[in-house]
């Protein structure tokens, strides 16, 4: 197969229904006004979008307007009702309840009027997920959702209230993670839901691809004859979201996913689809009932903005990455990212260097008291952790098990997590600072989960397989060039 993006395959096990394939639809949005005319019909179908705020947003100087695309796989609508049962039947959609993010795509549109570059974050990168620790950056928006909505349900929020303020938790925890790995302050957000890829892709009468052979694979549905095709929106999502089968497991899902974008701007750009009077009123149902956008962003103006790309001067890329094939100490299959890297390619896109981010002060350990909870069930490991701490001249205080409940991953807990004790002791273990507003400004605890593999585990100096301790061998990353939106034709994929 050509190679079609910077990464190689991840042995990361399979979501069965990937939303990696959805983001196309939103795409669809942002080049609706490409061609200069129908301005007052792009009006009233932007109108339709279900608006969001308080998450955060703006306030960079970073030359350029950065835009989170996220694929939502959601048994709801935008306005939070349930999909039919002829809806979920077309989208073989099942039944699970829960918010998957397994499309992260973040959109650079530099100010000086250069072209744009659609940026695909793979699901499984193994960041600092805000408020959670180290974890797959796509448990960022519905770990956080469903533990926040447990705790408003606990406080007697009713299941309305609960649902509205988690999900918006959800969005605010995945910005802020993707803010810290690529280095960027995210200016606009926008959302679009498992049916939204189905609806919009039929209402832009279904999108080119094109394959190297046939494929056949019931896992995904995906069963395609060789070459070039047209796929209505149910193929589609097959399409997109076959994973087995493929050399490179995920990523080359990510190729995928990154041609069919390209070819749907490519036709929206030149289908002059706002002309056709059926046509916009389907995408305005479709738009309507699956999209959400940020309050603030003025779609509109932006789109006008954006008419010199009219040349389909859009690319598509995938963040360096270090190994698609990495495991934590907890056997979880990763890709292992190196966010400096991560930043200076993000960047670079426009012409910038990312500022450095400043040593956290230290302190003397010795000034330090620390106390270890064991929350992992691995036996005499606070104890273990507790005589490391001590050998580095930390001071030792209380050391047992966790009784605050589970956790998925180690962290440094105190009431600010700038505190220098805090991050000092951190640092000397490789985990990170979680705010705990209910301890004193003097208190430092560390509550190791299961992942822990720093010193005092039993994976610490060893030749083994851990991607905290950077120990596998990293799988060879060829790099490859850009996927065009302004080529002719679909570029064929395995």
């Amino acid at each position: 197969m050509r190679e079609s993006t910077r990464v190689r395959a991840t042995t990361a096990p399979a979501q069965p229904l990937s939303t990696a394939k959805i983001i196309a639809a939103i795409s669809a949005v942002l080049v609706f006004t490409l061609t200069g005319f129908a301005w007052r019909s792009v009006d009233n179908l932007i109108a339709s979008i279900d608006r969001i705020g308080g998450l955060g947003l703006g306030g960079g100087k970073d030359g350029a307007v950065d835009i989170l695309l996220v694929g939502i796989d959601s048994r709801t609508d935008a306005h939070g009702n349930p999909l039919t049962s002829a809806e979920r039947s077309l989208l073989h959609a099942g039944d699970e309840v829960g918010t998957n993010t397994d499309t992260i795509v973040l959109v650079r549109v530099p100010n000086d009027g250069r072209s744009a570059t659609a940026i695909s974050i793979p699901r499984d990168s193994y960041v600092d997920v805000a408020g959670a620790g180290k974890a797959k950056i796509n448990s960022a928006y519905g770990s956080t959702k469903e533990t926040q909505r447990a705790k408003l349900l606990a406080k007697g929020e009713s299941e309305a209230d609960a649902e509205r303020e988690s999900t918006l938790a959800g969005r605010q925890a995945l910005i802020k993670s993707v803010a810290s790995l690529t280095g960027i302050t995210v200016d606009h957000y926008a959302e679009v839901s498992l049916l939204g890829f189905v609806l919009l892709t039929d209402a832009v009468g279904g999108v080119n691809v094109c394959l190297n052979q046939p494929v056949d694979e019931w896992m995904s549905g995906a069963k395609f004859s060789a070459g070039e095709q047209r796929l209505d929106g149910p193929k589609a999502l097959s399409f997109v979201r076959q994973r087995h089968d493929l050399l490179r497991g995920d990523i080359d899902r990510i190729v995928r996913q990154q041609v069919f974008m390209a070819q749907l701007v490519n036709q929206m750009l030149n289908a002059k689809i706002l002309a056709n009077p059926a046509k916009l009123s389907q995408l305005s149902e479709a738009v309507g009932r699956t999209v959400v956008l940020d309050e603030n962003w003025d779609v509109l103006a932006f789109l006008q903005q954006l008419k010199d790309m009219s040349g389909g001067k859009v690319s598509f890329e995938t963040i360096p990455v270090e190994d698609v094939s990495a495991m934590t100490s907890a056997g979880e299959s990763v890709v292992k990212v190196d966010p400096k890297k991560v930043q200076r390619f993000v960047s670079g896109l426009v012409g910038d260097e990312p500022e450095e981010a400043p040593e956290p002060a230290k302190v003397d350990p010795a000034t330090v008291t620390v106390s270890v909870f064991n929350a992992s069930g691995i036996a005499g490991l606070a104890g273990n952790v507790a005589d490391a701490l001590s050998t580095k001249g930390f001071r030792q205080g209380t050391v047992g098990n966790y009784s605050g409940g589970s956790v998925s991953s180690s962290r440094v807990l105190a009431s600010d997590s700038d505190s220098p004790r805090a991050t000092t002791v951190a640092s000397a273990l490789g985990i990170p600072v979680i705010t705990d507003t209910s301890l004193s400004s003097d208190t430092v605890n560390v509550v190791l989960a299961s992942d822990y593999s720093g010193p005092g585990s039993s994976a610490a100096g060893s030749a083994g397989a851990s991607v905290e301790q950077g120990t596998l061998a990293a799988t060879p990353i060829p790099p490859s060039p850009p996927i065009d939106a302004g080529q002719n034709g679909p570029k064929c994929v395995n």
